[in-house]
Formats: C-alpha cells, sequence, structure tokens
C-alpha cells in the first residue's frame, strides 16, 4: 500500500471511530473476506466460520481506536483474527478432533461399497467436487492450531515471513521452518492418499454416498460448490518467498467471498448496538 492509500485509510478509520456509519462499514467490509477465509480454514466449515467472523468483526470494531497506523492495518487485524481462532473451541473439530492416522485409516478401510445412494437426485459430479473441497479443507484440521495457522497464512494467504512471524511472535527464519515442515506433512499425506491432489487411490466420486453417509457433505447444503471464490482473500506480497517446491499441491487454497450470512451480520451490526459501542469506544 502506497502512502496515498495509507493516508486514506487512516482518514478512512478515524472517520469510522469517530462515528461514521459509513466509514465503519467500508473498513469492515474491506477486511471481511480475510477473516472469512482464515476462519473458514482454522475451523473446518462454513457455518463454524460464519459465527467466528461475527466474533472477530466485533472485536475489530470495538478495539479500532487502538489502531495507531503504524503497520498494516491487514496486519492488525490478522493478529486479532489468529489470536482468537487460535483458542477457539467453539467449533465441530474441537469437539471431535481428527489426525492424519485416523484420516488415512478411513481411506484404507471404511466400507464404500457398503452404501445405498444418498445423492437425492444431485448429480454424482457436483458432490464429488464438494467433497473434494470440503475435504481438503478438513484435513487441515489434523494439525494442531499453530502449525494449521503457519500453514494457512503462508499457503493461502501468501504472507511473507517477517509479517507472519510477527503476527505469530515468532522470528521470520522459526516461520519459514515450521511452515516447511507443515507444508511437507500436508503434501506427503496427499501423496500417499489422495487421487485428486497426490498419487493415492483415494477418489471423490467413489466416496460420495459413504461420504454423505457420515455426514461430511449433504445433498442439499452444497457449501464449497455453491460458494463464489475470489482471486484472493488478501494481497500481502507481489509474490510468496521461494520457501519449499510444494505450491502446486495445495491449488485447494482458493478464497471465497464472504457469505450472504455474514454480511447480514455485519448490516445488523451498523444497525445495532454493536455501532453505539464502537462510537463510544
Amino acid at each position: 500500500m502506497n502512502t496515498k492509500e495509507n493516508q486514506e485509510l487512516s482518514a478512512l478509520i478515524e472517520r469510522a471511530t469517530a462515528g461514521d456509519k459509513a466509514a465503519l462499514e467500508t473498513v469492515l467490509t474491506g477486511v471481511q473476506d480475510l477473516v472469512f477465509n482464515l476462519s473458514l480454514r482454522m475451523l473446518g466449515t462454513f457455518h463454524d466460520a460464519e459465527d467466528a467472523s461475527q466474533d472477530i468483526l466485533l472485536k475489530v470494531m470495538t478495539h479500532l481506536s487502538s489502531f495507531k497506523g503504524d503497520g498494516a492495518f491487514t496486519t492488525w487485524v490478522f493478529r486479532i483474527a489468529v489470536n482468537y481462532l487460535k483458542d477457539y473451541k467453539k467449533h465441530m473439530f474441537a469437539r471431535l478432533p481428527l489426525s492424519f492416522e485416523f484420516y488415512g485409516d478411513d481411506i484404507r478401510n471404511g466400507k464404500i461399497q457398503d452404501v445405498p445412494d444418498l445423492t437425492q437426485n444431485v448429480e454424482n459430479a457436483i458432490l464429488a467436487e464438494e467433497l473434494k473441497l470440503s475435504c481438503t479443507n478438513v484435513m487441515l484440521q489434523c494439525l494442531d492450531p499453530e502449525s494449521r495457522c503457519i500453514f494457512i497464512l503462508g499457503t493461502m494467504f501468501r504472507v511473507d515471513s517477517r509479517i507472519a512471524g510477527d503476527i505469530l511472535g515468532i522470528t521470520p527464519e522459526a516461520y519459514r521452518q515450521r511452515l516447511s515442515r507443515v507444508r511437507k506433512k500436508m503434501a506427503d499425506f496427499l501423496s500417499e492418499y489422495c487421487g485428486e491432489y497426490g498419487k493415492g487411490t483415494c477418489h471423490c466420486a467413489s466416496r460420495v454416498n459413504y461420504a454423505i453417509q457420515n455426514h461430511r457433505i449433504a445433498p442439499d447444503r452444497l457449501d464449497f460448490t455453491t460458494a463464489k471464490p475470489i482471486e484472493t482473500a488478501i494481497e500481502v506480497t507481489a509474490a510468496m518467498e521461494e520457501i519449499d517446491g510444494y505450491a502446486r499441491q495445495f491449488s485447494f487454497c482458493r478464497a471465497y467471498q464472504s457469505t450472504e450470512r455474514l454480511e447480514q451480520i455485519i448490516r445488523d451490526f451498523l444497525n445495532g448496538p454493536a455501532f453505539s459501542t464502537v462510537a463510544e469506544a
């Protein structure tokens, strides 16, 4: 962001903290995709991501006056979101933790041939795409929260190691080392098991009914295939540092526009008591 853009953003935030509702809406809509996509990858499901994003955006609103402009605004938002999501316990996978061992065993031993047709006349190709996108997103839940966050910052958001290290409270060198290790772990798993992104024998088209039976996807709720993709949720650097050679394995880390439900939540914020809280802060 150049000097003029920084000045315009500072002026916008100043108006927002002074009680300008339109300015506050512009600030929030400018970061809602960042917050939503980080939440989606950290928590695994659209519903949990919407709930967490609501909480994070409220924190951004109520703490906006504490942003002093001595760093990038997006970095400040990232830090709020990361600190909140690393300790978030209200999502489904906090209650039902996953591991690579569990995932691998399910791929090898799941009785996919014993399941009846549960597709409800939805095309198998559509359900297979939903499963592919859901599965790779949920696979991130096999990582511990900080490793998951490191992977998402480095692979999806392409955050420079200096910025990421500052957000996470570690050195850039430690961040790069940990990112390389966790990307290798993910790539090795995909290579061994996944036939969509690696050389494995698992193919989504043959596991659709098994996934429906186990509540991993639902024919009447296709969150991933109906979400609107965007090229990137945030442009932190022009290009990611060349840390390792795994970039092509992670093409599933696409970004999505915020959901209509989250956009409605923001409108409700601005028309409810939360806006008064921001103005008073």
